[in-house]
Parts: structure tokens; C-alpha cells; sequence
């Protein structure tokens, strides 16, 4: 059984950082990539943010670019996601899940776990 639980959301202020951690059981980073989705209130779920660590492979939505950084950790099972200079717009619950990724885009099994609230205010 896959499972995948997100935690490291908080409050934090806006010019801020924050790290993601996904741990990953059930299914091995060679195979499959994972990706960082966010959903935000009143909106669809989006994508953020994805790696192949088989390869090292990473993708970012455009938005985020520059300001996040997405790792993974074979030995822990765990991937990260390092946000910085974080915006009110960056508000969302964050969740992870098993991907495709790569140069087209970011597609998903529809697997997922709990997400984590991120909240960037004053």
C-alpha cells in the first residue's frame, strides 16, 4: 500500500520560508517520480513542483521558479520542498503524490495523502 503524509506547514509571514517534507512508503523514488501540489481555498488542486530522482530531473510551475527548491532523500524515502520569499498567494494546503515528470508536464496516479496547511500572512 502506497502512503504519503506531508507535515512542515505552519504560519509564517510573508518574505518568509518554510520546508515541506513528504515521506514516501510503498513504493521506491527509482520508479516513480513525486511530486508538490498546493490547493488553495475556493480553488482546484495545482501543481508546484516535481522530481525524477532517478535522474535528478526537476520541474517548477513558472510562479514558483527561483524562490522554491524541490530534493529528495533516497535513504529517508523522503522528498522536501524548500519554499523561500513566500507570498500571500503561496497560502494553500500542500500535498504530495506519486507523478509522472518530466519535460511535458506533471501528471498524477491520483494517489494522495493527508496535506499540510501552509499560511503566509501578517
Amino acid at each position: 500500500e502506497v502512503q504519503l503524509q506531508a507535515s512542515g506547514g505552519g504560519l509564517v509571514q510573508p518574505g518568509g520560508s518554510l520546508r515541506l517534507s513528504c515521506a514516501v512508503s510503498g513504493l521506491t523514488f527509482d520508479d516513480y517520480a513525486i511530486g508538490w501540489y498546493r490547493q488553495a481555498p475556493g480553488k482546484e488542486r495545482d501543481r508546484v513542483s516535481c522530481i525524477r530522482s532517478s535522474d535528478g530531473f526537476t520541474s517548477y510551475k513558472n510562479s514558483v521558479k527561483g524562490r522554491f527548491t524541490i530534493s529528495s532523500d533516497k535513504a529517508r524515502n523522503t522528498v522536501y520542498l524548500q519554499m523561500s520569499s513566500l507570498k500571500p498567494d503561496d497560502t494553500a494546503v500542500y500535498y504530495c503524490a506519486p507523478v509522472s515528470c518530466d519535460t511535458k508536464g506533471q501528471y498524477d496516479y491520483g494517489i494522495w495523502g493527508q496535506g499540510t496547511l501552509v499560511t503566509v500572512s501578517s
